[in-house]
């Protein structure tokens, strides 16, 4: 009797299983999930599993998975690596009262900040110079975080091909953002030679730095600076950009280092999903938008330029809102479904205010063949919009500072073919690949590293930017002492 029972348990149990799992996937709607009534729109944690979220759209769940790899993180809200990933449901606790420093960055006011040093806007979405958005370049800024290695390489030289052109006859050019581990220096000098921008992520990608000190800012980034110097001969003056680790902005203590060292930009800032996309602005003034991070400077540090990464997303399409296009949940497409997602993205800038178009990769966008085939489609479709222009942060920055109609640029020399003296060579035909000890976590290793300059003592890293086998070697010291 008792055995019979339990065969009826089981088999009510497995019917009941099977009803929930096609209720959570059928359509990718979830009946039983209630979106928040205080919101209604926005993504949140599944409350089973960390790979899954739900996309509210007017108070209505749907489903969606994270691509392979990555886990939904419910405070930043979106997919993202493991290790960085806090699962949810986690919930919200009213920020504690306390008193407000003394001295906070101010509110925008255009009256007092001016092209060329100065640039913000009430709501950051005012176009430079006061042009008509008709007469106004649009911009599309291609950046690639993390290392460059042969797991990326091809592909980026696939996108970055030189067979794209803008209306200037001029090669497209990409924006990377380098971080040291398993960083092949050989691949990292050809880029910078052929006129793609270099700036820094940092040395190690620790997690936890935007809390850390000014000391760990200063080896971390100036470190990275160092490091592309001694072995990719990219020189100190052509750094002039870079991205906090996981979009992760160091609070005030950042961008002091970035003042002190000489940095122009930054491009760590993500916005949330606005209609209207916000335009780099300068930090005299407070930031013009909410901080998605949470850990965004307070303080005035004028003259310095903020490239902030507006939210990628489609209106009432499933896929979520993301910094990085690699985090939106476009892996179940197909290529034509892909380059659809971005050209509706993409016109909303177009269409609107003209705000330089960012987008962001890693590695991972390239593993999934769907996503760049359609993201070559996407890539052949804009080139043949004759006032898109694909540029540098550093070459955006540029003509933000002093705007060109849009017919004046076939002839606008900072964006011209002509070499920049201040590049690296072409690398050498025959590298250096070292095999070099390296101890991390109290685990002795072996990394190798590829270069043109001769193989160091052993694997570069914090206080110790040349690799000469010193430990805390190096001692930076501020611009301007």
């Amino acid at each position: 009797m008792f055995a019979s029972n339990l065969k009826k348990i089981k088999a009510i149990f497995y019917l009941v299983f099977i009803y929930r799992f096609f209720t959570v996937i059928s359509d990718g709607k979830n009946e039983e999930f209630q979106c928040p009534s205080a919101t209604g729109t926005g993504n949140f944690a599944d409350p089973v599993t960390c790979r899954r979220f739900y996309q509210c759209v007017d108070g209505y769940p749907y489903l969606n998975r994270c691509p392979s790899g990555l886990f939904f993180d419910d405070i930043s809200k979106f997919c993202t690596f493991k290790n960085e990933a806090r699962c949810g449901p986690i919930a919200t606790t009213p920020a504690p009262i306390t008193e407000s420093p003394t001295d906070l960055a101010e509110k925008c006011n255009p009256a007092e900040c001016q092209l060329p040093y100065c640039f913000c806007s009430r709501d950051g979405t005012i176009i430079p110079g006061g042009l008509e958005p008709e007469n106004t370049p649009q911009m599309i800024i291609l950046t690639f975080d993390g290392a460059v290695n042969l797991n990326n390489y091809d592909h980026y030289r696939k996108v970055l091909n030189g067979k794209r052109k803008n209306p200037n006859g001029c090669a497209i050019k990409g924006t990377f953002f380098i971080s040291h581990e398993y960083s092949n220096y050989h691949m990292i000098q050809r880029l910078a030679s052929e006129g793609h921008e270099i700036g820094t992520e940092t040395i190690s990608l620790q997690s936890g730095l935007q809390d850390k000190g000014y000391e760990e800012w200063v080896g971390e980034m100036v470190g990275m600076r160092e490091i592309l110097k001694h072995f990719a001969n990219v020189s100190k003056s052509e750094v002039v950009g870079m991205r906090a680790p996981f979009l992760k902005p160091g609070r005030n203590t950042q961008y002091k280092v970035m003042e002190e060292f000489g940095y122009i930009y930054d491009s760590s800032i993500g916005v949330p999903a606005l209609p209207i996309p916000i335009w780099p602005y300068t930090l005299d003034y407070k930031i013009p938008h909410e901080c998605k991070a949470g850990t965004c400077p307070t303080k005035s540090f004028p003259g310095i330029w903020e490239v902030p990464l507006n939210a990628h997303y489609v209106e009432g399409f499933e896929g979520g809102h993301c910094p990085y296009l690699d985090q939106c949940v476009l892996h179940n497409h197909d290529p034509e479904d892909v380059f659809d997602w971005l050209q509706e993205d993409f016109l909303r800038y177009y269409d609107q205010n003209r705000a330089p178009y960012m987008m962001p990769f890693h590695t991972n966008w390239f593993s999934i063949k769907e996503l760049e085939k359609g993201l070559e489609k996407f890539l052949d479709w804009v080139a043949t919009l004759d006032d898109v222009w694909f540029v540098t942060a550093t070459q955006a920055l540029t003509w933000i500072t002093d705007p060109k109609d849009v017919k004046q640029l076939k002839n606008y020399d900072a964006w011209g073919c002509s070499k920049n003296e201040n590049l690296p060579p072409k690398p050498c035909n025959l590298s250096n690949k070292c095999a070099l000890g390296f101890k991390k976590n109290n685990i002795t290793d072996t990394r190798y590293l590829e270069t043109c300059s001769d193989c160091p003592n052993q694997y570069p890293w914090l206080g110790d930017a040349s690799g000469s086998g010193i430990p805390n070697k190096d001692n930076y010291v501020p611009d301007n002492v």
